[in-house]
């Protein structure tokens, strides 16, 4: 019991934090997103309610509302931007609770990964993409 509230206690260190995280239970094999992240003791006052550090926000993507923590920093940039008009569309502007952005979550991850290592095509991707995967 002890191990796992330590475990359970560790949370994101930001030097680590990528724009990208997954609660999801898919193994350190099938995705980069379980990665595990560690810090002291220090940084947990700057975490809000529900685990999600500073700067950061939870969205469900997908048919199977699978969680991620990306940074509110994407929610400016264009690509964000037409994935929210998405949503605004589906769910509309009167959504209660959380944040959902109705696309395939295979999707959801080239985006979020090509807008961490700066790729510039990721608008192309989005363009070439139908509106059966968004």
């Amino acid at each position: 019991m002890k191990k796992l509230i330590r475990r359970l206690s560790r949370v994101a260190d930001s030097s680590q934090y990528s724009l990208l995280r997954s609660d999801s239970s898919r193994s350190p094999t099938q995705s980069y997103r379980s990665e595990s992240f560690r810090t002291g003791k220090s940084r947990r006052s700057k975490l809000r309610s529900g685990g999600v550090p500073e700067g950061h926000l939870p969205v469900y993507v997908g048919e199977e509302m699978e969680r991620f923590v990306v940074s509110a920093v994407l929610l400016n940039h264009p690509i964000f931007v037409k994935l929210l008009n998405k949503s605004a569309q589906e769910y509309g502007y009167e959504q209660k609770g959380v944040l959902r952005i109705p696309c395939h979550v295979l999707v959801f991850e080239r985006v979020l990964e090509a807008l961490r290592v700066g790729d510039e095509s990721v608008q192309d991707l989005l363009n070439s993409l139908s509106e059966e995967y968004l």
